[in-house]
C-alpha cells in the first residue's frame, strides 16, 4: 500500500499531495518519512528552473544515491545532500540565519519540489548535481505550482514549507 505526504507553502495555505515511490527509491522515503513533519524556510531555485525547495540539518541515515535524475518533471520531488561547503558561495543568498552549512550533524539535506517543465540540475560552482526523485505529486500539482510562480515573483523571504505524513 502506497504512503502519502502532503507537502505545503504555509503562508500560502497551498498543498498538493505526493505519493512516496518506495520501490525505486526506498531508503530515501524511510529517510523523509521517520524525519516527518518538517517545516523550514522556503526557497526558489535559481539555477534549477521551476524549483521550491527548503534546507534542513542532516538527518537520519544518508540514503547515498538512488532513483537519480538530472531532469527532473514536473511532480517530482527530490533530496539532495550537501556538505558545508558546497552552498557556501554568497551568489546563492542564503542569510546568515536560514543557512544550516554548520548544522550540527555536518551538511543539509535540499528537498525540493519541481513544478514545471524544463529543469537541468546544473550548478555553475559543482556542476551536474543529481538528485534522488522519492515523491510524486499525484494532486494539485497546478495550484502549486501557481503559488510557486508567486514565490519566485514575489519573493520567499519569511515564507516557510513544510512536509507531512498525509492519509492514504
Amino acid at each position: 500500500m502506497s504512503r502519502f505526504i502532503t507537502i505545503t507553502l504555509d503562508s500560502r495555505g497551498v498543498s498538493c499531495r505526493a505519493r512516496l515511490l518506495e520501490a525505486e527509491a526506498p531508503r530515501t522515503c524511510a529517510a523523509v518519512w521517520e524525519a516527518l513533519p518538517l517545516t523550514a524556510p522556503v526557497f526558489h531555485g535559481k539555477y534549477a528552473r521551476n524549483e521550491i525547495y527548503t534546507l534542513l540539518p542532516r538527518f537520519g541515515q544518508d540514503p547515498g544515491k538512488e532513483n537519480t535524475t538530472i531532469t527532473p518533471i514536473p511532480g517530482d520531488v527530490c533530496w539532495f545532500t550537501f556538505d558545508g561547503a558546497d552552498l557556501g558561495n554568497p551568489a546563492y543568498g542564503y542569510e546568515a540565519q536560514e543557512d544550516h552549512r554548520d548544522a550540527g550533524q555536518g551538511g543539509i539535506i535540499d528537498l525540493a519540489l519541481f513544478y514545471g517543465r524544463n529543469n537541468l540540475l546544473i550548478n555553475g560552482d559543482q556542476g551536474w548535481v543529481p538528485g534522488n526523485v522519492f515523491a510524486e505529486i499525484v494532486e494539485g500539482l497546478p495550484q502549486m505550482a501557481q503559488a510557486c510562480q508567486d514565490v519566485w515573483m514575489g519573493g520567499a523571504r519569511g515564507k516557510t514549507l513544510t512536509l507531512a505524513r498525509a492519509d492514504g
